[in-house]
């Protein structure tokens, strides 16, 4: 539940308006990560690289490419393709670690 020896970047990345909040960590070995959460929405997110959702607490809705929306609890991941897209609903506050890859 927690990652040791990082930097965190200090400002926020606000996405839609504030409905999306997230810090960079980056890990020792370079690799980057955001640590963040999804408030109360739906949004539709384009990448530019390939990248793993974790749900760290709360439960999101999850369209993938185009895909009939699924349902993803703490402890869950979803990936995405670079050049995809993914369309999350929440109901309540979702946290999240998104693995760049």
């Amino acid at each position: 539940m927690q990652f040791d020896q990082v930097s965190v970047g200090k400002k926020a990345n606000v996405f839609f308006d504030g409905k999306c909040v997230s810090h960079t960590v980056t890990l020792p070995n370079g690799v980057r990560k955001s640590v963040g959460v999804v408030l109360p929405s739906t949004l539709r997110f384009d990448l530019s690289t390939r990248e793993v959702m974790e749900v760290v607490d709360g439960t999101a809705f999850v369209s993938i490419n185009g895909t009939p929306e699924q349902e993803f609890k703490a402890g869950q991941s979803w990936e995405v393709e670079k050049g995809g897209y993914f369309i999350i609903r929440a109901e309540q506050p979702v946290h999240y670690v998104c693995h760049f890859e």
